[in-house]
C-alpha cells in the first residue's frame, strides 16, 4: 500500500510543476544564468538530488531561492525547498527515529526543524555548503524540540554526540525566526480563510489545510483526529488545493514587472 507521505510528495512536486510555480524559476532565471540551464523545477530538483551535497554548483541553485525567500516570504519558496530536500529530512527521520515512536509525528516534526532552519540559515555571512548547512540546521532543531519534551517529561537525556554547524548566531536572530515563523503561520491562515469566505472552500477544507499546510500533521493524522479516513482527507485536501491552485494561478501577478519587495527581516 502507497505510503502517506509518498502521496504527500508526488502531489508537491506535481504542484511545483504549475505555472505559479514556472513564473518563479523564469523570474529567478533573468539575473542568474546558471539557472537557465534549467526548463522546470523537476530539472533542477533531478539535480540536485544527484551527486553530493558538497558540490559547489549546488550553492547556485539554493542562494537565489534563498535570497528570493528572504525578501519576499512567498510560501512558494519553501514548497519548492521542501521537496528539494524531501529525502534529505526522510534521512533525518531514520537516523532520529530512536527520538520519537510515532513516525508521522517525527516527520512534522521534521518538516517544522527544516522550516526553522531555512529561516534561520544565515546567507549574509557564508553562501557555501548551503545543502549541509540546512540539514545539520534541521538536526539541531529537532534535537531542540524533543529536549523540551525530555525535559518536561522530567527524564535525563544525554547531549546528541552529533557535532552540529548551525549552532552560531544571537538571540535576536532566533527571536526574528520565530516571528518571521508565526507571520508565516498567519498569513498562510489567512489565505486559506479568504478561500473559504469567498465561497472557493468549505470550512471543512478550510480547517484540513490549516491543519495539514500549515501545522504540518500529515492527512492520517488529522483523518484520525476528526474522525475520517485518511483516504477521504486526502482526496477532499486535493480538491480543495486545485480549486486554490487553479483560482491563483488566474490571478498571479507578472513577477516580471514587479519591483523587488524590501527584506522582512535581516538574515
Amino acid at each position: 500500500m502507497r505510503s502517506e507521505r509518498t502521496n504527500d510528495r508526488e502531489w508537491l512536486e506535481q504542484e511545483i510543476r504549475g505555472e505559479a510555480y514556472t513564473s518563479l524559476l523564469q523570474h529567478l532565471q533573468q539575473t542568474h544564468a546558471f539557472l537557465r540551464r534549467f526548463s522546470t523545477w523537476a530539472d533542477v530538483v533531478a539535480f540536485m538530488r544527484e551527486g553530493t551535497s558538497s558540490d559547489p554548483r549546488k550553492d547556485g541553485v539554493l542562494l537565489p531561492i534563498l535570497q528570493a525567500h528572504a525578501r519576499d516570504g512567498d510560501a512558494r519558496w519553501r514548497t519548492i525547498l521542501l521537496v528539494i530536500f524531501w529525502p534529505g529530512i526522510e534521512s533525518v527521520c531514520k537516523r532520529k527515529g530512536h527520538w520519537e515512536q510515532d513516525e508521522d509525528l517525527l516527520w512534522g516534526n521534521a518538516v517544522w526543524a527544516f522550516l526553522q532552519a531555512v529561516c534561520k540559515l544565515n546567507i549574509s555571512r557564508r553562501t557555501d555548503r548551503l545543502v549541509p548547512r540546512i540539514i545539520n540546521g534541521t538536526i539541531h532543531r529537532l534535537h531542540d524540540e524533543y529536549s523540551r519534551q525530555w525535559r518536561h517529561g522530567e527524564r535525563e537525556v544525554a547531549t546528541d554526540p552529533e557535532e552540529l554547524d548551525e549552532r552560531e548566531g544571537d538571540g535576536e536572530a532566533e527571536i526574528i525566526c520565530t516571528v518571521d515563523l508565526h507571520l508565516w503561520q498567519d498569513a498562510e491562515v489567512a489565505r486559506f480563510r479568504g478561500h473559504m469566505e469567498a465561497g472557493r472552500i468549505s470550512e471543512a477544507d478550510f480547517h484540513l489545510l490549516v491543519g495539514t499546510r500549515v501545522y504540518s500533521k500529515s492527512a492520517a493524522q488529522y483523518a484520525r483526529e476528526v474522525g475520517i479516513s485518511g483516504d477521504v482527507a486526502r482526496k477532499r485536501r486535493q480538491r480543495a488545493e486545485a480549486v486554490i491552485r487553479e483560482f491563483e494561478e488566474k490571478t498571479a501577478p507578472d513577477l516580471s514587472r514587479s519591483p523587488a519587495p524590501e527584506p522582512p527581516f535581516p538574515l
